[in-house]
């Protein structure tokens, strides 16, 4: 099933062009990350996937709705959290926000207890649900936003921002719990980040756009070949080995103790890391590996410097 369909997708301001004839289609149970520099036009694409703006040209359905003509319907089948702004009820109970969310959604009262006490349990939230909203800590708040956006069970979850100010420990917490929410029930996710980190352990498929316009659709092992971007294979060796500037398909990138830890660097479409790493245990004696994959940041860069933005 399609749960997102956009084709030629138009919006536009007074005086700029948000959204250029976008042209893209996620499927149920996909994973995808939806990135780019600010003012790429990715806000205002979700906000025309869920029926808050309208488009000026084009075609967008959500879940096979028209999102500006069916919001209700829409409302009932997809999740949202925006990181900036909250569904919760300020200076009520957090508890309270939860039940009236679950009548607004129409959910039977031993649904929502067994829903609710679910989410609760998943993100460790039992402590705060006497709190008002306005003094949960942010990480709390946002696991409360994440837990109300999936309370009505939706097919989709669009998630816009939801780590930004958040420490390690509880970018962590939430990464696991949707990982374990999309195994557990298949739910369909588009992230749209600037935190490379959630693209990496949420996403199996990434949407690069730029001004507006679609400029990768793909893989993340796939948006890092675009680019030429390469894996970096960290060896280290039992003696004090010479320079490896002689592997096939390699760049020796640095040496460090008199060779004890060497990096090369290798193109994974030319070869791979099992590849290098027999053609060096051949002539040496190898104690320990690693292996660095391409930083997406600087992958997004060179996207955006290939197309004169940067």
């Amino acid at each position: 099933m399609t749960i997102i369909e956009t084709r030629d997708l138009v919006r536009d301001f007074k005086k700029t062009r948000a959204v250029d004839r976008m042209t893209f289609s996620v499927e149920a149970g996909e994973s995808v990350g939806y990135i780019g520099a600010n003012g790429a036009g990715k806000s205002t694409t979700i906000k025309m996937l869920t029926g808050i703006l309208k488009p000026t040209s084009g075609h967008v359905r959500t879940c096979g709705l028209e999102p500006m003509r069916e919001r209700i319907g829409v409302a009932r089948r997809v999740g949202v959290v925006f990181g900036q702004r909250s569904q919760l009820w300020w200076d009520l109970p957090l508890r309270d926000s939860f039940a009236i969310l679950a009548a607004i959604h129409r959910l039977g009262e031993q649904e929502a207890r067994t829903r609710t006490d679910t989410l609760v349990e998943q993100l460790e939230m039992g402590p705060q649900l006497a709190t008002p909203v306005r003094s949960l800590s942010l990480g709390q708040r946002m696991r409360a936003e994440i837990a109300a956006a999936l309370l009505h069970s939706p097919d989709l979850l669009i998630l816009d921002e939801p780590t930004i100010g958040l420490d390690v420990l509880s970018k962590q917490r939430l990464r696991e719990f949707l990982v374990a929410e999309r195994r557990e029930r298949g739910t369909t996710l588009l992230l749209t980040t600037h935190d490379m980190g959630d693209v990496e352990r949420l996403c199996h498929r990434v949407l690069v756009v730029d001004r507006g316009r679609l400029a990768f659709d793909g893989t993340l092992t796939g948006l890092a070949a675009t680019v030429g971007a390469q894996r970096v294979l960290v060896i280290d060796l039992a003696q004090p080995t010479p320079h490896l500037d002689d592997i096939p398909r390699t760049r020796l990138l640095d040496s460090e103790s008199d060779g004890l830890r060497q990096r090369l660097a290798f193109d994974s479409e030319a070869t791979t890391a099992a590849a290098v790493l027999a053609q060096v245990s051949a002539r040496h004696e190898v104690r320990d590996l690693t292996i660095e994959e391409p930083d997406i940041e600087d992958v997004v860069r060179r996207i955006y410097a290939a197309s004169g933005r940067a």
